[in-house]
Formats: C-alpha cells, sequence, structure tokens
C-alpha cells in the first residue's frame, strides 16, 4: 500500500475504523487495542505531509495517540473516522513543528561540547581560590551589621523566600529587602577593595 493510499480513505477501512470506535466507545477494549495499532502508520503518514522531521514522527504518533483516547467520547459514528483522526494528526503535527522551532531557537546543537570543556573541578588552583573567596566571603559577611547579616543569611545563603524569611525573622519582608540591598552594596565595597 502506498503512502497515497493509506492517506485516502477507503470504503472498507473508513468503515472498520468507525466500527472499532464505536465499539471503544462501548467499552470494548480488543477493538480499541486493534483500532489504535491499525491507526498508526496512518498517522505517521499525515505527519510526513505536515513536514514533520523523522526523528520527531513517534513523539506525533504518541501525542496523536493521546489526544484521541482523551477525546475518544466526542467522536461520532455517522461521520467518518479517518477525517476525525487525520484533523488531530495534523493539529498534532504541527504542535510538534512548532515546539521544533521553539527548541531550535533555544537551544544549540553542539555535540563535542562536553568533550571540549574543561571542568573546573579538575584544576586544583582554580578550586584553592574558591575555597579561599568563599572564606573571604564569610568573614566579610560576619562583619555585616545584625540586620543586614540577618537578611543576607535568610535570603542569599538558606535561599528562602521574602515571605518564608519575614516569618523566620519577624521582619516585614520590605525590612528585608532593604538590608539585603545594604548588605550587597557593603559587601561589593569590602571585597572589591581587597582585589
Amino acid at each position: 500500500m502506498s503512502r497515497i493510499d493509506e492517506l485516502a480513505p477507503t470504503n472498507e477501512r473508513d468503515r472498520q475504523w468507525g466500527l472499532w470506535m464505536a465499539a471503544a466507545q462501548s467499552g470494548d477494549r480488543a477493538a480499541y487495542e486493534t483500532l489504535l495499532r491499525e491507526c498508526i502508520p496512518f498517522i505517521k503518514t499525515v505527519a510526513r505531509k505536515q513536514g514533520v522531521q523523522p526523528d520527531s514522527i513517534d513523539d506525533v504518533v504518541q501525542e496523536t495517540l493521546l489526544t484521541v483516547h482523551q477525546a475518544r467520547q466526542t467522536y461520532d459514528p455517522s461521520r467518518s473516522f479517518p477525517a476525525w483522526l487525520r484533523t488531530i494528526a495534523q493539529r498534532r503535527a504541527i504542535d510538534g513543528l512548532r515546539n521544533q522551532g521553539r527548541k531550535g531557537a533555544r537551544e544549540v546543537h553542539e555535540p563535542d561540547a562536553y568533550e571540549n570543556y574543561t571542568d573546573p573541578s579538575g584544576n586544583p588552583e582554580l578550586h584553592a581560590n574558591r575555597v579561599d573567596e568563599s572564606g573571604e566571603l564569610g568573614r566579610a559577611v560576619a562583619t555585616l551589621p545584625s540586620g543586614q547579616r540577618e537578611a543576607v543569611e535568610q535570603l542569599a545563603l538558606s535561599e528562602r523566600s521574602l515571605d518564608e524569611a519575614a516569618q523566620a525573622t519577624g521582619r516585614t519582608t520590605g525590612a528585608l529587602k532593604v538590608n539585603l540591598h545594604r548588605a550587597l552594596r557593603n559587601l561589593r565595597a569590602r571585597m572589591g577593595a581587597r582585589n
């Protein structure tokens, strides 16, 4: 059977698929499983015709079958099942293409990046510098006024939200924001003066 034949509804296939879907709506699990299995080549052909890349066709098939499952009670047995399925498959293919476009705009395919990227933990000098800087930062935080130190400890070091930090300290979120801002300004000045 050619791809064109897979897409073109045949009276027998249309009738059989419609019967299986009607049986599935009535709870016939075997008919439903058979129908879904038989639909896969049809869905793949629709996806290919929509321009879906070969490595994404299985995703479109899965999304289409999931949509069929979720919407199976909306199918009207007096209508063409392949037309109903084609519409769903086309929409899932378009969704897949949109997703690929968004992903392509955000991600860069660089298979050798991992191999060419040096591991900073493998550099003992860099590790020693980080340990020294973290100790220096700890000493600088310890010299801050108590309100500023508390804001840094709660919001930056413990990574609590403003609401959580306010509840833990008994201070308002506004006071915590002001103290954090002042603390960061002081730390920048102190750490910058040492470098």
